[in-house]
């Protein structure tokens, strides 16, 4: 990419994951599938929680919320991936980019700090039972959700406005299967390298610390507890997240981390795969086969959807 140019750019080029023609068929299935599963599973979360009062709590309403961002998330990226490959093209509109690169990384950072408003949720619950509803309040879940989302439609603006500013060649390839935007910025430009740095740094090192100082706290207040059925009860409900944060964190930050503002190499592409696509398929798989009450809230969605029928 360069960052003069005169020539006035309509569309950038998407390279995807393969350029192998006996491979495209194989990949349109396979993510068509897990567009489908990562939709579906994430949407029977949410009616679970909304149809059923005894997940009317705030860590099933962080859930919903979680899994919305994720139907988002991956419809940000998969379907243009799949229409590409149907009509064996390349080709996206420069808007469409832009467009594509702002939701994703607003919708990227809108889970990561849902995860950490989890791990709070979870470190309220059991260091501070007797306070739980007080702090826990409706009002107070409500503006966590939608301050993350402002900031970062707020975050995201100022990375599109800063990539608008620049031009680029005509036929730019991406190396990628989406408009990510470590591939957008041009690494060559100060301003745009220098903010990139410092957002992933804010937005992955307060969230992640947050998140380790929760459990922290936690683990410290279940080493002080006497009954082993309370400390296994206790940090139970801590499972399904932990292995939401690790799916998530490692695949993500590793990538932003180490391969911000650089050319995609299909290590980095295969990593992009496992937290734009993988990780919000397995989330709804994670938090109900681990969840009692959420395996029970389904099978009641269910029944009552089959006795409707």
């Amino acid at each position: 990419m360069e960052g003069k140019n005169d020539t006035i750019l309509t569309q950038f080029l998407l390279l995807g994951l393969s350029e192998d023609p006996d491979l495209q068929p194989i990949l349109f299935g396979l993510f068509l599938c897990m567009y489908l599963v990562t939709v579906l599973g994430n949407l029977l979360i949410i009616l679970a929680v909304s149809s059923d009062p005894h997940l009317h709590t705030p860590m099933y309403f962080f859930l919903s919320n979680l899994s919305l961002a994720d139907i988002c998330f991956i419809s940000t990226t998969v379907p243009k991936m799949l229409v590409n490959i149907h009509t064996q093209r390349k080709d996206i509109s420069y808007i469409e980019c832009l467009t594509q690169t702002y939701f994703f990384t607003t919708l990227v950072g809108v889970d990561n700090i849902l995860l950490t408003i989890m791990a709070y949720d979870r470190f309220v619950a059991i260091c501070h039972p007797l306070k739980y509803t007080v702090i826990m309040n409706p009002w107070f879940c409500v503006h966590l959700v939608l301050l993350s989302w402002l900031i970062m439609f707020l975050v995201s603006l100022v990375h599109i406005l800063l990539v608008n500013r620049l031009t680029f060649s005509m036929g730019t390839e991406i190396q990628h299967f989406f408009c990510e935007l470590a591939q957008v910025a041009s690494s060559d430009t100060l301003i745009n390298k220098v903010f990139l740095y410092m957002a992933t740094a804010l937005l992955g090192v307060f969230p992640v610390t947050g998140i380790l100082f929760s459990y922290f706290r936690i683990i410290s207040s279940l080493m002080k507890m006497s009954s082993s059925v309370g400390k296994y009860k206790a940090f139970s409900t801590c499972g399904s997240h932990l292995c939401v944060v690790t799916l998530f964190y490692g695949t993500a930050l590793g990538v932003y981390l180490s391969s911000a503002g650089t050319h995609s190499s299909q290590r980095t592409m295969i990593a992009s795969v496992m937290y734009s696509v993988v990780t919000p398929m397995l989330n709804p798989f994670i938090y109900s086969l681990r969840n009692k009450d959420m395996k029970g809230a389904l099978r009641r969605l269910v029944e009552k959807a089959a006795s409707c029928s």
